[in-house]
């Protein structure tokens, strides 16, 4: 992505509403939503609420990252991890330059929306295709997924769940351990090497469910953690065993305790995507979906003047902001 196909904010003099960084770690968004409940924006240590209000009494409130653009005076912001999107108040799809950003202080910020809408801003960009699982369109696992899935029941492998304030703690030890596991597996980036504490947030929330997977002898082959946000199950974390995987055990997890959830809900069951468009493991997600929607994010150049200062010896390779593209 080149910068011209970046928001840029018009002058000021154009803008109807007006945006403001309020330092409260994101509780001026809160929800009962898991992505912007009082557990996920601690866990991701958000620092400020961006509110967007324009004179009549509607709102927009997104909780945001501020972060030090190092070396400079600077500072940008970033959406916590996830599908926090914003809180609505009647004001949501809002055309970019329909913002004054001038009182928010910022170079930057990149905004992570929802997947199912409504979106903050009008016009974003689509990432990744995402998939989901909804309990009330037709379905059909893939044949040879069902073989492995009844396979592993005639094995002694058993599926549970409940939700994860009432797990025992050698479940939760469990989710972690398998959890870390397939991290290391997959040379993930140290980004989801979550720590305990953030784990502890995760568990003690009122919308998040822990899925179980043990094998024969009773030892957790396989685990996965879904919360409920913004009327979706979002299977947000999971892993399995070493030990385990040559038995595909999270087919057990995902498609049998988690889509049974879902059902119970009454709500859709956000699978994600791949690492990249069209790799395997979009195909695989994508084989056991009945519907789809696309990641969408927002990136605005809030100070265009220092944005390409600060971006001047960056390569265009569609990182943004560019002036925090990794290096080589």
């Amino acid at each position: 992505m080149n910068h011209s196909e970046i928001s840029r904010i018009r002058p000021p003099h154009l803008n109807q509403c007006r945006a403001a960084l309020v330092p409260d770690e994101g509780m001026s968004a809160l929800s009962d939503d898991y992505f912007r409940s009082v557990h996920h924006l601690r866990a991701e240590g958000v620092t400020h609420t961006l509110v967007i209000e324009d004179g009549g009494g509607s709102a927009l409130r997104v909780p945001l990252i501020v972060r030090p653009i190092e070396g400079t005076q600077y500072r940008d912001a970033i959406s916590p991890y996830g599908y926090p999107g914003g809180g609505q108040d009647g004001l949501g799809e809002l055309p970019k330059d329909a913002v004054d950003w001038t009182g928010t202080g910022l170079v930057s910020l990149f905004v992570r929306d929802r997947v199912a809408g409504p979106r903050c801003f009008a016009g974003g960009t689509e990432r990744n295709e995402v998939f989901f699982i909804d309990p009330r369109l037709p379905l059909e696992f893939p044949a040879e997924a069902r073989r492995q899935m009844r396979r592993n029941t005639r094995l002694g492998f058993l599926s549970t769940c409940c939700p994860v304030r009432e797990a025992s703690h050698e479940e939760r030890e469990g989710f972690k351990d398998v959890y870390r596991q397939t991290m290391v597996r997959d040379g993930a980036h140290a980004r989801y090497f979550f720590s305990d504490a953030y784990f502890e947030e995760l568990f003690s929330s009122p919308v998040a469910w822990l899925a179980t997977t043990r094998a024969a002898d009773g030892h957790i082959a396989s685990s996965g953690v879904g919360v409920s946000s913004d009327g979706l199950l979002h299977y947000y974390l999971g892993g399995t065993a070493d030990a385990d995987l040559a038995r595909s055990p999270a087919k057990n997890t995902v498609f049998g305790a988690l889509v049974e959830l879902s059902a119970r809900l009454g709500m859709p069951l956000h699978l994600g995507g791949g690492v990249r468009p069209g790799d395997g493991l979009e195909q695989f997600k994508r084989s056991f979906s009945n519907t789809s929607s696309h990641l969408c994010t927002h990136e605005l150049i809030c100070e265009p003047s220092v944005y390409d200062r600060l971006s001047e010896r960056s390569s265009d390779t569609g990182y943004f902001p560019a002036y925090r593209a990794p290096q080589a």
